[in-house]
């Protein structure tokens, strides 16, 4: 039985970076976004603040933060701000995990109803040191968004729950509305991009969420811009169809430190465009492919999209 706390971040030491630093080039205007100003971006910020809520909007360095929580629209972190991982493209903090939070679910719930979401997207850190890799807390947070705001549709972004056998069970018996688990690069960069990660473990998480439950929608995606080709791209579309994935989401890889893997392109909006309809030939009921696309941008939409796509698939036999 994993220890739980209710000070968020008691137990955090997070490790330096120790690699090279790598130039951070400058963005093209196409990447360019204001700054957060608004009351309402404020005001979003706040209630995180008063129901001590991680969000990946902060702490992943999101450009679209400004335009989200001005729309009260925030991604919510789960089980604590400290990650067992140290992905060379992640802003979050790595090092000795959080004690997990057993009020946090409830938080979520509580954050979920007084912000008014009719869709929402909970996300977290992976959790190696835990015996389900943090499924059962995604399934309490399910549970208490549907007890409290029962009209929101839940979807969720998770680890790949290596090594924690029964995980992936826990999480799809609580029937998210969407299952999104991030390939977040080609193959061939995975030991330099995602080292503690496995590309086909990854692929069939997702192709088991549709065998365990086929009405849950599946998503997942990439960043480009750290060395993939246009060809390995279209592999990884095949790939994710032949797990039947529904939904996937392309956009620009930007370097969050130094610290962190280097910008090796920066993809114009009209490959991204390609991207889109590459896509769709391939069979996704819908494709989100903009340099500024990220998991959750424009969730609440994509949902309302994704529902359209596959009731017009339907009909047509």
């Amino acid at each position: 039985m994993p220890q739980v706390n209710t000070t968020k971040g008691a137990e955090r030491h997070p490790e330096k970076r120790r690699n090279p630093d790598n130039p951070q080039p400058r963005r093209p205007e196409w990447l360019r976004v204001k700054a957060p100003v608004s009351a309402e971006y404020g005001a979003t910020r706040a209630l995180m603040r008063e129901l001590d809520l991680v969000t990946v909007c902060e702490e992943a360095a999101c450009p679209n933060i400004g335009e989200c929580w001005a729309q009260k629209h925030a991604t919510m972190m789960i089980l604590g701000s400290v990650c067992t991982r140290a992905c060379a493209f992640c802003n979050v903090a790595t090092g000795r995990p959080d004690l997990l939070d057993p009020h946090e679910p409830e938080h979520v719930g509580e954050a979920v109803a007084k912000l008014g979401l009719k869709h929402v997207v909970i996300t977290s850190v992976d959790r190696d040191d835990l015996d389900d890799g943090g499924a059962t807390h995604f399934a309490q947070t399910i549970n208490a968004i549907r007890h409290l705001s029962p009209g929101t549709t839940i979807e969720v972004l998770t680890p790949d729950f290596l090594r924690k056998d029964g995980a992936l069970e826990i999480v799809v018996e609580a029937r998210p509305d969407v299952f999104n688990h991030n390939m977040e690069t080609v193959p061939r960069l995975y030991p330099s991009v995602r080292p503690g990660a496995r590309y086909f473990h990854s692929l069939s998480i997702l192709q088991q969420v549709k065998s365990l439950d086929p009405s849950i929608f599946t998503k997942s995606g990439i960043m480009v811009g750290l060395g993939e080709g246009d060809e390995e791209v279209g592999q990884l579309m095949d790939d994710l169809r032949s797990a039947d994935v529904d939904f996937m989401t392309i956009g620009q890889y930007l370097q969050p430190t130094p610290k962190h893997a280097p910008v090796d392109r920066f993809v114009e909006p009209a490959i991204f465009d390609n991207y889109a309809r590459l896509g769709r030939a391939k069979g996704f009921l819908l494709m989100s492919s903009t340099p500024l696309t990220r998991s959750s941008y424009h969730a609440d939409a994509d949902f309302a999209a994704l529902q359209q796509a596959r009731n017009a698939a339907l009909e047509a036999g």
